[in-house]
């Protein structure tokens, strides 16, 4: 039977929850892999509301659709962050911000955390995707020269950070599936080797693929994927494409996206670089069994248009599958060889 398909509602934040569930409804998608933001996901509310959660099923499956993952993604990147700044108090609730203290800000950040755990738990939804933020991203030039020791503190200030949230993961039986993206502890390959060392591989660290970050570094993402197999807890699918002709750079110039000026951009799914058909035969290679779940962030293609367009792509890539007989089978005459 053929993966299902999810849609991800963190870019749909600003439509109530009810009209992104219709439509997703609408376009024929499994399912959604929901966000804490705007009115779509709750956290305390969640938690201290009776009626809270059953409302959000009812809802769910009045249209058929299921939950496989959560988000909190924006929350997660204030808990290791460095500095904590306005582009904070832009992404997070006014319940984290507070006063805008670092540290407050932080550790207020990791408690809801932990109840993202919980609310996951309530939902029975086994995943929760997120960024963990990092203090030392803002070192990634190396320049001025950053010594082994400070590199070496910021590892240690994620674990110090996420094993008690971990552990609350553990207790409630979900894993964090860190999305690997630039600005986090692990932006690329071997940054995730150092952070999962870092957690001693506790099975409650997880991973969030999401090859569209992996373009515009020239990384091998089905490489990836196949070495952190067991790592691999939920698939996020969006697409990327890069425009590196000379003048325009790899790190974006500080442009807005869609500027034709920008080294990359994200697109819609099956309109950039990503071999998507490979994701799916690596996928299935690993035994990866959950949902795939479409992202849509696109500044050049509308969003009604873009999802809908993405899930169908989706559907053709996921008929798939792993074939029951060894093609060179056939070739078999079937009679046993005779001993010499």
């Amino acid at each position: 039977m053929p993966r299902p398909v999810t849609l991800f509602t963190g870019q749909w934040a600003d439509l109530p929850f009810a009209e992104v569930v219709r439509l997703a409804a609408e376009w024929g998608y499994d399912g959604l892999e929901i966000a804490c933001s705007g009115d779509h996901l709750d956290v305390a509310r969640a938690l201290s509301e009776p009626d809270y959660l059953p409302a959000k099923r009812r809802l769910l499956a009045e249209h058929g659709l299921q939950v496989f993952a959560i988000s909190n993604h924006l929350t997660g990147q204030a808990v290791c962050d460095h500095p904590i700044d306005q582009r904070h108090r832009a992404i997070l609730s006014p319940r984290i911000w507070g006063d805008g203290e670092a540290e407050g800000v932080r550790r207020r950040a990791a408690e809801e955390l932990k109840d993202t755990a919980r609310v996951a738990a309530a939902l029975e939804a086994t995943v929760v995707t997120g960024f963990t933020g990092s203090s030392i991203w803002h070192t990634v030039a190396m320049f001025p020269p950053a010594p082994a020791a400070m590199i070496e503190a910021g590892y240690a200030d994620f674990a110090e950070r996420w094993n008690p949230i971990l552990d609350v993961f553990d207790a409630e039986g979900v894993r964090f599936a860190h999305e690997v993206h630039p600005s986090e502890i692990a932006y690329d390959y071997w940054t995730t080797v150092r952070a999962l060392e870092a957690v001693d591989h506790r099975p409650a660290f997880a991973l969030n693929f999401d090859p569209s970050h992996f373009v515009w570094q020239d990384l091998d993402y089905l490489g990836f994927a196949w070495d952190f197999r067991d790592r691999i807890a939920h698939v996020d699918f969006k697409d990327a494409k890069k425009n590196l002709n000379g003048r325009n750079g790899r790190l974006g110039s500080h442009l807005p996206w869609a500027d034709p000026r920008r080294g990359w951009d994200f697109v819609s799914l099956g309109h950039g670089d990503i071999d998507f058909e490979g994701c799916v035969r690596v996928l299935n290679s690993i035994g990866y069994q959950g949902p795939i779940s479409v992202e849509w962030e696109d500044a050049g293609m509308d969003r009604l248009i873009g999802a809908p367009d993405a899930l169908a792509r989706v559907r053709e890539l996921v008929r798939i599958e792993p074939s029951e007989a060894a093609f060179d089978a056939a070739f078999s005459s079937g009679a046993p060889e005779k001993a010499e």
